[in-house]
């Protein structure tokens, strides 16, 4: 009896298997331009975080709090 293979070989043959298939991982690079979109849906979360202050602790923690009317 052929001793069993372990579970990390086992997945390696499957994932070798699929790259016939998908071909190998894509290597992206960060240095490119970051785009925001200036949408609706941007334009109602920035509203919507309009009523958060934001709190830092001593140790660097942050939380949010209901921001006090002003007036």
């Amino acid at each position: 009896m052929a001793p069993k293979s372990s579970f990390s070989a086992r997945f390696m043959k499957a994932t070798n298997k699929l790259r016939m298939f998908f071909g190998p991982a894509d290597r992206g690079t960060t240095s490119g331009e970051i785009v925001y979109r200036d949408d609706e849906a941007q334009r109602s979360r920035q509203q919507q975080l309009q009523q958060w202050d934001v709190v830092r602790n001593a140790d660097g923690s942050t939380y949010l709090s209901a921001r006090k009317p002003r007036g």
